[in-house]
C-alpha cells in the first residue's frame, strides 16, 4: 500500500473505529494545546503575527488567541505560531516533531467554520496527527537530520488531512489537497532559537487549511504528490521507510511537555531531578557533569552559549545549571534574556559536557562528579508511560501555572461537553 493510499484509508475511518484511548489522548492534547496558546498570547512573536494578520486578513469568524477573529487560513497561521511560542506543547518522537501546534489550529479553524462538535474536532485532529506521524516515519530520521523541521513538513500533511475531513472532501479531493500540500510544505531547523521556529508550526497549519480549501474549489494537483515521481518523499528523503500499515494508532505514544523547553532536553532534566532527590547536593559541590544523549540532539539543543531566553531552551548546559540550582524549568517566565547573563549559570556551563551515545532519542544518561570524589549516575527515558490519571493531574497543574484557575473551566468543557459545537462551547474564552 502506498503512503497516499494509507492516508486515504486513515482519512476514511468512521468515528467508531477510532480507539477510545486515542480519543482520550486527543482530548488531553486539545487541553494542553489551548493552555499553551493562551499562555503564549503575549509573547513578542504572538503580538507580531496578530498584527500581521490584522493588516492582511482581518475579516473572518475564526478565533485567534488574544486577538480578533480572522479567516480560517489566517487564524491557523496565528494560532499555530502563538501556541508554539512558549515551546511547551506536546511532541511525538516517531514523527520527530510537535503535533498539536501544526494540526489543531487547522482543525479548530475549520471546526468553527463548519460548526463541528468538540468530539468531531478531536476525531479530525487524531486522524490528522496520525497522518503526520505516518509521513514523518516514511521521511525518516535522515529528513530531520538534514535540517528539516518535521513539525512544519510532515505536520502540514496532517493539517491538510484534518481540515479536509472537517470539510468532508471526497477521496479524490483529498488527493488533490495532499498534492498541493506537497508543493507547499516547508520548514527548517535553522530557525530554532528564533521567532521562525513557532512560525513553522503556523505555516504547517495554514498550509493545511489553504490546500483543503483550494481542493474543495476544484484546484487540481499531481495524482500522488507524496510517493509520485519527484514527489515530496523522493525529493526530501534519501532513504524513505515504509508507512505504518497496521491498525494501531501511533498517536498514542504522544509525549506531553512538563518543562517549558526543547523536548530533547527533558530526559536530562528528569534524570538530574532524580539525582537531586536521591542525593542531596548543591551546584557548588559539582566538579563536572556529563550528559549522554542520542546524537541527533547534538545539532538541536546543544547551544553552548545562549544569548536569548529562546536559545536557553535549546541549551543542555544552561538547563542543567538551572535544574541543579533549583530554577524552575517548568515556568515559562524562567526563560527571559536575563537568564543568559546569569554569572552562576555561565560558570556552571563550563562544567557540562554533552556527548552522543547509542541510546534511544527519548532517553538521557548523566554522570555527576562531586568535589568529595563521589560519582552520581542517573538516567531517564521519556518513553516510560505515565498512567492517565497521573498525566491528567500533571497537565492540570501545568495549566494552572501557565493560565491560572481558568484552566479548570477549560478542562470541564473538553471532558464533558463533547457533543456540543466548538463555537457554542467557546474553548478560547
Amino acid at each position: 500500500m502506498s503512503l497516499i493510499q494509507q492516508l486515504t484509508k486513515l482519512y476514511s475511518l468512521d468515528a467508531a473505529s477510532i480507539p477510545q484511548l486515542t480519543q482520550t489522548y486527543g482530548k488531553l492534547s486539545l487541553f494542553d494545546w489551548i493552555v499553551c496558546g493562551t499562555g503564549g498570547r503575549e509573547e513578542p512573536v504572538s503580538r507580531k503575527v496578530r498584527d500581521y494578520i490584522c493588516r492582511q486578513y482581518a475579516d473572518g469568524s475564526c478565533s485567534v488567541f488574544g486577538g480578533n477573529p480572522a479567516t480560517a487560513v489566517a487564524a491557523s497561521l496565528a494560532n499555530g505560531t502563538i501556541s508554539h511560542a512558549l515551546d511547551y506543547d506536546d511532541t511525538h518522537f516517531a514523527h520527530i516533531g510537535h503535533l498539536s501546534v501544526g494540526v489543531y489550529p487547522a482543525a479548530m479553524a475549520v471546526a468553527e467554520k463548519t460548526d463541528a462538535t468538540i468530539t468531531e474536532l478531536v476525531d479530525a485532529f487524531v486522524i490528522g496527527a496520525e497522518a503526520a506521524i505516518n509521513v514523518g516515519m516514511v521521511l525518516g530520521p535522515q529528513h530531520y537530520e538534514r535540517g528539516f523541521h518535521q513539525t512544519a513538513t510532515a505536520g502540514a500533511f496532517g493539517a491538510t488531512v484534518a481540515a479536509s475531513r472537517l470539510y468532508e472532501l471526497s477521496p479524490g479531493q483529498l488527493h488533490a489537497a495532499l498534492g498541493l500540500c506537497s508543493t507547499r510544505a516547508s520548514g527548517l531547523k535553522n530557525q530554532f532559537g528564533t521567532m521562525g521556529k513557532p512560525l513553522n508550526a503556523g505555516y504547517a497549519a495554514s498550509n493545511g487549511v489553504e490546500c483543503a480549501e483550494l481542493a474543495a474549489l476544484g484546484v487540481t494537483s499531481a495524482d500522488d504528490g507524496l510517493d509520485g515521481l519527484q514527489g515530496f518523499i523522493e525529493t526530501h528523503s534519501n532513504n524513505p521507510a515504509r508507512s505504518n500499515d497496521n491498525d494501531k494508532f501511533l498517536f498514542d505514544d504522544i509525549c506531553f511537555k512538563l518543562h517549558a523547553c526543547c523536548h530533547g532536553t527533558h530526559a536530562m532534566i528528569e534524570a538530574i531531578l532524580d539525582a537531586r532527590r536521591n542525593h542531596r547536593f548543591t551546584a557548588d559541590k559539582v566538579t563536572s557533569l556529563e550528559v549522554c544523549i542520542h546524537p541527533k540532539w547534538l545539532r538541536v539543543c546543544d547551544i553552548k552559549s545562549p544569548v536569548t531566553g529562546l536559545e536557553a531552551k535549546f541549551s543542555y548546559a544552561w538547563l542543567a545549571g538551572m535544574t541543579i540550582k533549583g530554577l524552575s524549568t517548568a515556568d515559562p517566565d524562567s526563560y527571559s534574556n536575563k537568564v543568559c547573563t546569569n554569572e552562576a549559570l555561565i560558570d556552571f556551563a563550563e562544567k557540562v559536557t554533552v556527548v552522543g551515545a547509542n541510546i534511544p532519542d527519548t532517553a538521557a544518561e548523566i554522570k555527576i562528579n562531586l568535589k568529595d570524589g563521589v560519582e552520581l549516575n542517573a538516567e531517564h527515558d521519556l518513553s516510560n508511560r505515565i498512567d492517565l490519571d497521573t498525566l491528567g493531574k500533571r497537565l492540570r497543574n501545568k495549566a494552572k501555572a501557565v493560565i491560572g484557575d481558568n484552566s479548570d473551566e477549560l478542562w470541564e468543557k473538553i471532558q464533558h461537553r463533547g457533543s456540543e459545537s466548538v463555537r457554542e462551547v467557546g474553548l478560547f474564552e
